[in-house]
Order: C-alpha cells, then structure tokens, then sequence
C-alpha cells in the first residue's frame, strides 16, 4: 500500500506541475492578446477604383499614391494603418458615424464637404476631363450637346456636370464608381465619361481614348478628411508639411502621377 500510496503522490506531483506550465503559457497567450488590443490602429476609409490613387492589384491588395501617401502618414505618426474599402458616396457617411478616422480617396475639399468634415492642408491638385472614345469627334465642351456624359455619384465631377449640363444641353448618367464608368464608355452606354485629370490620363494612356481638359474647372485640391473636430488633423498636417519638405512627397507624384 506504500508503493502505491508513493506512486500516487508522484503522479499528483506531475499533475500539479504540468498544470503550472499550462497556467504559465496561458498567461502569456493573454499578455500577448492585451499587448496587442494596446496597439494603436488608425482607420483609413477609401474607394478602392480610382487609380492611380488608389485600386488593388491582381492579388487583391490596396496600391496607388494615396495608399503609398497614407502608411508614411500612419508609420510617422507611429500607428497601424487599416484600411475599408467602401463606395465613394458613402465615404462621408462614414467620418460622420465615427467608423472611422481618416479618409483618403483622392477627394476634393469643397466648401460643400467642409461643412461636414474637416481637411487636411492640400496635398495634391488635378482639375477635370472629358474623355470619349477616339473616332467619337468629341473635341469640346460645344460637342457634348445632346451626348450622355456619365460622372461617379458623389465626386466634384457630379456637381460640375450638372452645372455644365444646362449650359451645353448634354445628359448626365451617375454611376457608382470609376470602373463602371469606364465600362459605360466602351459600351456606348455613355458618349462621354467626366473625370479627375489624372486617372482621366491614365486611361487614356490605357485604353486609347481621347479627351480634353474641362476649361471651366477651378476645382480645389484634394485633402485628407476627418471627423469634425478631430484632433488627428493637426497631427498629420505636420506631416504632410515634412513630407513636403524632405521631397518624400514629391517621390509619390513621380511615382504615381507623373504624366
């Protein structure tokens, strides 16, 4: 009865220390979880259809200057960026319900946003552009009369051509975004599609359309967007000015946007 009396006690024993090491283990598990919950994670809302400011490549990930733009933003400011892709019209939306804290989407600080966002400082500035198919004959704004001319929903481009549509007797069709405008166009859904200059270009570049740049347009440049109110404007702001300063902004355009 000793002997076995013995051997359970052992056996206890061994019971008792693989249980520590198991306590042991999963304490560090829940450090390693809280540590990261404790880390800073900025939310960056976009609209991944507008190259070259922002779409993703063929394994689905987020590039374009904006994405570039935004993670030297986030890394200076010393936090994990996370991005949501989201339909262009409902960015705005989303600052207001606090979903989230930043939008970059290649947007324009008008004073019809401004009333229910902040800005950053401008950090880039394109203007617009018609583009229509090459043998179309589609050369200027006295063109367009009784043409289709879709827009995104939403964009700078949307107010303007409402605008410019009473003036030059065209038709405005709204889309949800830049790509299915594009697929309207080389449809014949629409005659002509009106654009950010940039990703206008480079769609011509691309598919060999021709276009002509929107003599009308003053647009303003394009900012970064915030809850109001937000704290975080000021702190990227300083940013944005050193990125200005060191030549690091310059590089994106190069990269990017140059023509």
């Amino acid at each position: 009865m000793k002997f076995s009396f013995g051997k359970y006690i052992t056996l206890l024993l061994i019971i008792s220390m693989l249980a520590a090491c198991g306590t042991s283990e999963g304490n560090t598990d829940a450090s390693s979880g809280d540590s990261e919950k404790d880390k800073k994670v900025l939310t960056m809302a976009t609209s991944a259809d507008f190259p070259p400011f922002e779409s993703r490549d063929k394994d689905g990930n987020f590039q374009g200057f904006d994405i570039d733009l935004a993670h030297l933003i986030a890394d200076k400011l010393g936090y994990e960026l996370k991005i949501e892709d989201m339909k262009f019209d409902g960015l705005i939306g989303a600052l207001q319900s606090s979903r989230v804290d930043m939008v970059m989407a290649g947007m324009s600080t008008t004073e019809k946003r401004k009333k229910n966002v902040d800005f950053s400082t401008e950090y880039n500035h394109s203007g617009e552009m018609f583009i229509s198919q090459k043998d179309s004959g589609i050369k200027g704004l006295q063109d367009l009369k009784g043409k289709t001319v879709g827009v995104q929903l939403g964009t700078i481009q949307e107010e303007g051509a409402e605008k410019l549509s009473k003036e030059y007797g065209f038709n405005v069709k709204k889309v949800d975004n830049s790509s299915i405008l594009i697929q309207e166009l080389k449809s014949n859904r629409v005659d002509v599609a009106y654009m950010d200059k940039t990703v206008a270009v480079g769609y011509i570049e691309e598919q060999g359309f021709s276009g002509f740049e929107d003599p009308t347009s003053s647009s303003p440049g394009m900012g970064i967007a915030f809850p109001k109110g937000s704290d975080l404007r000021d702190d990227v702001n300083k940013v944005l000015k050193e990125l200005e300063k060191n030549g690091k902004l310059q590089e994106l355009k190069d990269k990017w946007l140059s023509e």
